[in-house]
């Protein structure tokens, strides 16, 4: 009997996202951390496709939740009560930081993004929302004027951009605008710019300030100690809500079941996707403090998405939610010592600037061997980029790691159940892939 899908021309009536050249993989298989292509080449799959499958390729649990409720009922509308749905609602208020317990269910990062600021300005009834410099919150208009990524952001506006946007430093160390000679320095003078960059908006016509825990395109840096409870003072004393973007660090990623677990803090509103279903069903929501929930409920919201809380994905959520109960967290947490202690030794190579991250979130920031600059600005499109050619390389041995933004980075990402067999055979072709780059 014919494959309508294998008797496919692989690309025939597709255009692929991001990328522009025609050397681009058909990917048919997957098993926990590799995945195959249509050539039946193996590849370690250390971006975990775009940082979302968390679970790894091929996890039964999932594939049979989806399959059950298929057969039950495979559709409600999002205006409408499904047990599916409630089920995952309040599993999701289990693992959420205290005081989340309530959810609205989305399709994608980019919308539950823009469904947080929405709350937030009807919640404040203010207009601003304050992201960082080197962030991403998503790619449409709304969510694409908050990214703090200029390609991004550029790629926007030059059609369209929504107002009411504004920008500040993040806390970086490397490379940094700030002149902090240890991490408590650091969170003190980013926090003080922060608050510095609130009074002269307006304190009163500021909404929100939407942070990711971990930075996750834009480099996966993690905020010094002390950072995050800085900003959530700020933001009380300001009476501004407080939005943690968790799309690539939520359920597992960074070690826990969330980034901002790490920081211990509780932010107003959280925004999820991607690791909720493990990818296998698209998923995304925001998670809402209880008093934004009771002022919602009570003024009402008048926008919805057809597919937002899909009973398929919120099956696949359940048991995704299981998968990482049943061990997965612990070995993110477990492997996430040896994959650093890996990767820092990829700074012998002097095209090495900077390696940073958390849990099983981490990059490699490349610099010039000659001048230590970055090799191109992130707003320049043209011009050869010896980063890429990293990540080709590393994909003729085997691997598939992504890149950054901007392009002077890569990020990697892998599957929650690596091993550090696995780890090490990474890490061993990005070493040599550097070394056949630069030297």
């Amino acid at each position: 009997m014919p494959d309508p899908i294998a008797d496919a021309a692989p690309t025939a009536g597709t255009i692929p996202h991001w990328y522009a050249d025609d050397d681009v993989l058909t990917l048919v298989d997957g098993d926990g951390v590799t995945v195959t292509d249509d050539a039946g080449e193996e590849y370690l799959d250390f971006s975990a496709q775009l940082y979302c499958v968390n679970a790894g390729h091929g996890e039964e649990r999932i594939v049979e939740a989806i399959h059950e409720q298929a057969s039950r009922i495979p559709y409600v509308s999002a205006s409408k009560h499904n047990d599916a749905r409630t089920a995952l609602a309040a599993r999701l208020a289990e693992v959420t930081p205290d005081g989340l317990q309530d959810v609205f269910f989305s399709v994608s990062g980019s919308e539950a993004n823009e469904a947080a600021v929405q709350f937030a300005r009807e919640y404040t009834g203010a207009r601003k929302v304050l992201t960082r410099y080197r962030s991403y919150h998503g790619a449409t208009y709304g969510s694409g004027s908050l990214t703090g990524d200029p390609e991004t952001r550029n790629a926007v506006e030059r059609y369209a951009a929504t107002t009411g946007a504004a920008k500040f430093l993040p806390p970086l160390s490397h490379r940094s605008p700030f002149d902090a000679d240890s991490p408590d320095e650091l969170a003190k003078q980013a926090a003080d710019h922060l608050e510095y960059v609130i009074q002269q908006e307006a304190p009163d016509s500021v909404a929100a300030v939407m942070m990711e825990p971990v930075g996750g395109t834009s480099g996966a840096y993690p905020a010094p100690a002390d950072y995050w409870q800085r900003v959530r003072d700020i933001c009380d004393e300001y009476d501004i809500l407080l939005i943690a973007d968790e799309v690539i660090t939520g359920f597992g990623r960074c070690g826990e079941w969330f980034g901002v677990d790490t920081e211990d803090v509780v932010p107003d509103l959280l925004t999820f996707a991607k690791g909720v279903t493990s990818a296998y069903v698209p998923l995304a929501g925001v998670a809402i403090d209880a008093d934004v929930a009771a002022h919602l409920r009570d003024a009402g919201i008048d926008v919805g998405q057809t597919f937002a809380g899909h009973p398929l994905a919120c099956a696949a959520g359940m048991a995704a939610l299981d998968a990482y109960d049943d061990g997965l967290i612990e070995n993110a947490r477990a492997r996430s010592g040896h994959l650093e202690a890996r990767l820092r030794e990829l700074t012998a190579h002097d095209a090495v600037g900077d390696v940073r991250g958390r849990g099983l979130l981490w990059a490699v920031e490349f610099t010039d061997p000659e001048t230590g600059e970055p090799f191109l600005h992130p707003w320049v499109e043209d011009g050869h980029n010896p980063v890429l050619d990293v990540i080709d390389e590393a994909r003729r041995r085997g691997v598939l790691v992504g890149g950054g933004r901007p392009k002077t980075q890569l990020i990697l990402a892998p599957p929650l159940p690596v091993t550090d067999a696995e780890i090490d055979r990474a890490v061993d072709a990005l070493d040599a892939a550097i070394g056949t780059v630069f030297e």
